[in-house]
């Protein structure tokens, strides 16, 4: 399972809607945060996230992504957590994030570890990676690409009963891609018993930032992109000059990588919470485009030809 959670859809300024900015990414019983804007753990509350959580990502350090972290952590204190948690930013981090931990007389009931990411960085995980990549916000910004491994190739059952293969250990080595010796002493290898290896799924997440070339690069082919889309495109002049992108724009980006859905977020407060003139623009140029709504939940399944 391979989920998306938006906790906040808007952009600087709070609505009745729309929160700031945070969402929460599922994957195989594991969580993941992506920026943290106040009253980020009132809406993992509302939604039904939980606090599981063993990392957040930052893409960038202006206040509406990053001030809900001093209550979160704060909560998570006074519910026990003894477990560690892992901060990601790019510089300047440790300055940034810690003064955000250090406010109020309170202290971190737990530990809480600060590390420093750049574009071009990959953090490895053992079924997917972390790849961060640049963005143009006005600031070190980044972006964040969820990128899950190959999965193994279809084992076929039926040609390795042929093969006189019994059912069960010999059965995992042989999907594994590992040469087999039988009883009798001969041996099987796994090239006419599995197919070849299949794409794990990719999810990118940008963050603020205006059209750029970089954005395009991290997304192609990916499963879903989610890329902010601060105005409609009457106030590209406007997005430009604040560092933001249009709705057509980012779907220009979305068409440009070929990805297999587009989710726009970071909805200025001067529109609806429909924010259907949005929906109009980015279906204009790539149709498999919708708007975020606050505790809506995206599934990523695995691609078609699976």
């Amino acid at each position: 399972m391979l989920s998306v959670t938006f906790l906040g859809t808007g952009a600087a300024i709070p609505t009745l809607d729309r929160n700031v900015s945070a969402l929460a990414v599922h994957r195989e019983g594991e969580m993941l945060l992506f920026d943290c804007g106040e009253g980020t753990q009132r809406q993992m509350m509302r939604y039904g996230v939980g606090f599981s959580l063993r990392e957040i990502f930052f893409t960038h350090y202006h206040s509406d992504h990053i001030l809900g972290l001093t209550g979160l952590i704060r909560t998570m204190g006074l519910q026990d957590r003894t477990e560690g948690i892992t901060l990601y930013g790019p510089k300047p981090a440790h300055r940034i994030l810690g003064a955000v931990l250090n406010v109020g007389i309170e202290r971190t009931r737990f530990p809480v570890e600060i590390v420093e990411v750049a574009a071009g960085d990959r953090l490895a995980r053992a079924e997917y990676d972390i790849a961060v990549f640049p963005t143009d916000h006005r600031a070190n910004t980044v972006g964040y690409s969820l990128v899950e491994h190959d999965r193994l190739g279809r084992f076929n059952p039926e040609r390795a009963r042929e093969a006189g293969v019994p059912e069960g250990r010999l059965w995992g080595a042989l999907h594994r891609g590992e040469t087999v010796e039988m009883a009798d002493g001969s041996r099987v290898s796994p090239e006419d018993l599995v197919g070849a290896a299949r794409p794990g799924r990719t999810v990118v997440y940008t963050g603020d930032t205006r059209p750029t070339a970089a954005v395009v690069e991290a997304a192609r082919g990916a499963d879903l992109l989610i890329h902010e889309a601060t105005f409609s495109h009457e106030e590209a002049d406007r997005a430009q000059q604040t560092g933001h992108s249009t709705a057509r724009q980012a779907a220009e980006t979305a068409r440009d990588a070929g990805v297999g859905r587009l989710v726009l977020t970071h909805i200025s407060a001067r529109y609806s919470r429909e924010a259907l003139e949005m929906v109009d623009e980015a279906t204009a140029v790539f149709h498999n485009a919708e708007v975020a709504r606050d505790g809506m939940v995206v599934d990523v399944p695995f691609r078609s030809e699976d």
